[in-house]
């Protein structure tokens, strides 16, 4: 994406300067240009952002109700010594997710200086630790689901929240958690103690044993899992 320092022929102002404009076809998106108009600024005003994208408010505020829905933003009221409050938008934590982050090469060296530091047993307890607190904060929930394929529902949606592409099928007497996608496979081929993130919500959620039957990070297509529905809970 190139930093565009003018657009349609005219100067933006220094606060719109470093707005990288995203473009399609060679065709820039309005909706585009709002969120990074707002990630340059950190907040902006429906005015500031007609001004970024040259198009009328009504277009904008049509574009800020989208957005809204779709959990990418925040409305913030200022209030003046005077008149009427002000109200400016800024990116919610999954809009500032959509920007491009550095988070695999930190999580990759933090781990590093963890294995040099602790032994190996310690580093798989950490990760352990974070799946266990995990399971904790939705234990109110989990205690309410009376069947195994009700926990693989929702395992299914906590793994989403997680970035995982996930879905569960039953094949005979046994059910197949399959993941498409993993969002930590790009640390995992360094460190593929990641996994057991993973495989200890699994465990948690489920409360059944299970087989790991393939692993993206060995070059299959998914990270397949299959539970006996004998040996759940319940």
């Amino acid at each position: 994406m190139a930093i565009i320092p003018y657009y349609f022929g005219r100067t933006l102002p220094v606060w719109k300067q470093n707005v990288k404009i995203v473009t399609i076809n060679g065709k820039q998106s309005t909706r585009d240009i709002i969120l990074q108009a707002i990630k340059s600024s950190h907040q902006a005003s429906v005015e500031e952002l007609a001004e970024a994208a040259n198009v009328s408010p009504v277009t904008v505020r049509h574009h800020l109700n989208s957005l809204q829905a779709d959990g990418l933003l925040v409305l913030k009221s200022i209030r003046r010594k005077v008149g009427r409050p002000h109200y400016v938008y800024s990116l919610s934590e999954r809009g500032h997710e959509l920007f491009p982050q550095k988070y695999v090469r930190l999580s990759s060296r933090l781990l590093d200086e963890l294995k040099t530091q602790f032994p190996a047993e310690i580093v798989g307890a950490l990760f352990s630790g974070v799946a266990q607190r995990m399971v904790h904060d939705h234990q109110e929930d989990l205690e309410s689901l009376p069947t195994l394929e009700d926990r693989l529902d929702y395992l299914v949606k906590m793994l989403a929240e997680e970035g995982f592409l996930a879905e569960w099928q039953r094949v005979g007497n046994q059910y197949r958690l399959i993941e498409y996608s993993c969002p930590y496979i790009s640390v995992g081929q360094k460190h593929s103690e990641v996994c057991q993130f993973d495989q200890e919500l699994i465990l948690s959620v489920l409360g059944s044993d299970f087989t790991k039957d393939s692993c993206m990070l060995q070059g299959d297509p998914c990270c397949q899992f299959t539970v006996l529905a004998d040996s759940s809970r319940g």
